[in-house]
């Protein structure tokens, strides 16, 4: 019987590549996990909250795309149909085994050069939260680094931690909700 779920493809310097197959069933629920909360925070807000659907044309005069796991965006007039030629204020990709390395690297140099604040690489695998922040000479730097106890009797438990988003300070996610049901 012939697969007739659409593919999904980024395109980077001109080059396509797949995003299947389809990641663990963790991804999806740490990126579900991460955007009921940051949607939950974001009501009544100019700004919008994307999940594995807009793609981010991060060039001005190119046709090259990325499609982030979230993505939170405040210029609305940057969206047409289910592109974004803005500047998203912050973007989080979740480690796939197909896709870790790319994330890591590849978008990890687009998203700076794009001018993103903040940029999460999650692993649902370690339940790992790595935190990237711009610097004023246009350059990440991994702010902190988060690795979850929820051993609730381990000396080292913090699944209450909460982490504030650079750019929305008022906006927070704990750890244990991150990684919920996992």
């Amino acid at each position: 019987m012939e697969n007739l779920r659409e593919k999904k493809q980024e395109k980077i310097d001109g080059k396509f590549y797949d995003m299947s197959p389809a990641a663990d069933y963790r991804h999806s629920l740490v990126n579900g996990n991460i955007f009921y909360r940051l949607r939950g925070q974001f009501q009544d807000s100019l700004c919008a909250i994307f999940m594995e659907n807009l793609d981010f044309c991060y060039c001005e005069d190119s046709e090259d795309y990325v499609i982030p796991d979230i993505m939170i965006i405040c210029d609305r007039k940057n969206l047409k149909k289910g592109t974004y030629r803005g500047i998203p204020k912050f973007i989080v990709e979740t480690l796939s085994p197909s896709t870790a390395f790319r994330d890591r690297t590849k978008k990890k140099e687009i998203y700076e050069s794009c001018g993103v604040e903040e940029y999460w690489i999650v692993s649902s695998l370690e339940k790992a939260v790595e935190i990237y922040y711009l610097g004023e000479n246009g350059s990440y730097s991994l702010k902190d680094v988060f690795v979850l106890d929820d051993d609730i009797s381990s000396p080292s438990y913090n699944g209450k931690l909460e982490i504030s988003l650079k750019a929305f300070p008022h906006v927070h996610l704990r750890l244990e909700e991150i990684f919920e049901n996992l």
